[in-house]
């Protein structure tokens, strides 16, 4: 249906459908019906139809959302391929790690953008690279009773002076800096 939506001839069609099945490991199901398959299988499945008239650009919302971690971590394998095969990829996700996993550099010498948005407008713009630069690579996070209390250093080594520095080291520690911890930093507030 979706090749026909696309006018894509039929034998061209059919020799799509078959690579892109092969391509999200889903050959061995092609005549099964989408609603008897697993989670993660329909959402292979749904990029294998989006990738049926190959386009340039490949927008996904959310699409790791309530995978297993298996199914997940074999999502972000086909995403970074693609991408890797010169696809722009356009992803929406609450999930921080995700996003520093898929915008790393993928072999190509470039890391993806991202892009960080708050209340339905963008905020900032650049690479992890970038806002780590900005806010700082080291963290200093200490616990005050219910609230967590956090400084971003230039280096961790800068975090790790500061702690050295402290008297009292009760319930602080020093960690490298990372996406969620600066979207926080951003916002103002936690992802849900």
């Amino acid at each position: 249906f979706h090749g026909r939506m696309h006018h894509i001839p039929n034998p061209q069609r059919q020799e799509l459908i078959d690579r892109y099945l092969d391509y999200v490991s889903l050959s061995d199901r092609k005549s099964a019906l989408a609603k008897t398959l697993s989670g993660g299988m329909k959402r292979r499945l749904q990029i294998a139809r989006a990738l049926l008239h190959e386009p340039k650009i490949l927008f996904l919302d959310e699409p790791t959302v309530g995978l297993d971690p298996q199914n997940r971590r074999r999502l972000w394998e086909v995403i970074r391929d693609l991408n890797r095969q010169g696809m722009t990829i356009l992803l929406t996700t609450h999930y921080m790690e995700e996003v520093e996993f898929l915008c790393q550099d993928n072999g190509t010498g470039k890391t993806g953008r991202i892009g960080i948005m708050d209340a339905g407008k963008l905020i900032e713009l650049g690479t992890l690279t970038d806002f780590r630069a900005k806010y700082g690579e080291g963290l200093v996070i200490k616990q005050v009773g219910d609230k967590i209390d956090y400084k971003f250093f230039p280096t961790v080594a800068d975090a790790n002076s500061y702690l050295d520095s402290l008297s009292n080291k009760t319930g602080v520690m020093c960690r490298p800096s990372n996406l969620e911890d600066i979207f926080v930093e951003l916002t103002g507030h936690q992802l849900d």
